[in-house]
């Protein structure tokens, strides 16, 4: 039997619309966003659906939003492939996504994930807004050289890497007159092209403090057991099953990098044969054709 990988999208895959089809035509799907409006107090899918994209778009609405949006996708692949989760041997999710998949893997209950997913969009929401700051991504580049261009760009704040996504592609996450240099000094340092993110903040470094302290106190009253299929990190691309381990790389992750290209290439070493991308968007499959064109990657 082929080895499967399901991966789930992070923050910046939502769009107004979403989730409306699963949720008028799958009693699954819609429960999951009945149960939200409980836990979070408003409507999430007429957020979904009708937006304004103003109001989605901010962090502590698009979180949830594409958490549980991500899940209802999950629940139309086990109606339509009921088996494809039989063959399922590992999970990982981009930042955000990652919940998602802890969440998949039973390793936190559905409204316990989506209390943390809420608190961890409150709390970065909040950091952002304390610092003008912002994420670019770099095309073009090896980290290398993305090193020295944020080193350059550091005499007008903080600035570095926060998203290693593929090659030729990675974020930048600063202050925002950091980012402004980063696209200022791109082209001398031969980038073909920044692209300044739809995000609230620097996401992945020091600005999201403290952010990572509301989040590690709300997690440490959250029950979490060993997932039944192993859990692969953002922040060292190993897969994890201990509880306790993934409660601390948790807190770690609103900080430091994202190691995605690192997390699919090990994956493949592992054997996994084909991805399927579950919730909003098409991010991560075009990120896996830049490591390898190869990759089968479905989208649900």
């Amino acid at each position: 039997m082929p080895r499967f990988a399901f991966l789930f999208p992070g923050q910046g895959a939502q769009t107004v619309g979403m989730g409306q089809e699963l949720y008028t035509s799958l009693p699954a799907a819609k429960r999951l966003f009945d149960v939200a409006y409980d836990v979070l107090g408003y409507s999430l899918i007429d957020v979904c659906t009708q937006g304004p994209a103003e109001k989605l778009n901010s962090t502590a609405v698009s979180q949830p939003a594409i958490f549980v949006a991500s899940l209802a996708a999950l629940e139309k692949l086990r109606h339509d492939e009921p088996d494809a989760e039989s063959q399922c041997v590992a999970a990982a999710g981009l930042s955000l996504g990652e919940y998602t998949a802890l969440v998949f893997a039973d390793a936190m209950s559905f409204v316990d994930g989506l209390r943390l997913v809420h608190k961890r969009g409150e709390a970065m929401q909040a950091a952002a807004d304390a610092t003008p700051s912002g994420m670019v991504s770099v095309l073009g580049l090896e980290p290398d050289k993305v090193v020295e261009l944020c080193a350059k760009a550091s005499t007008a704040g903080l600035i570095q890497i926060a998203n290693l996504l593929c090659p030729g592609n990675i974020v930048v996450s600063g202050a925002k007159a950091a980012c402004d240099e980063v696209e200022r000094l791109a082209p001398e340092f031969g980038a073909m092209k920044t692209i300044r993110l739809p995000v609230a903040g620097a996401f992945h470094t020091d600005i999201m403090k403290p952010a990572d302290q509301a989040l590690g106190a709300t997690l440490a009253g959250t029950t979490l057991q060993a997932p039944r299929i192993p859990v692969w990190s953002n922040v060292d691309a190993q897969p994890h099953t201990d509880p306790e381990e993934i409660r601390a790389l948790l807190v770690r992750q609103v900080l430091q990098p994202v190691q995605w290209e690192q997390t699919a290439r090990q994956l493949l070493a592992q054997g996994v044969e084909r991805f399927y991308e579950i919730g909003p968007g098409r991010v991560l499959a075009g990120l896996l054709k830049r490591i390898d064109r190869q990759i089968e990657c479905r989208n649900v």
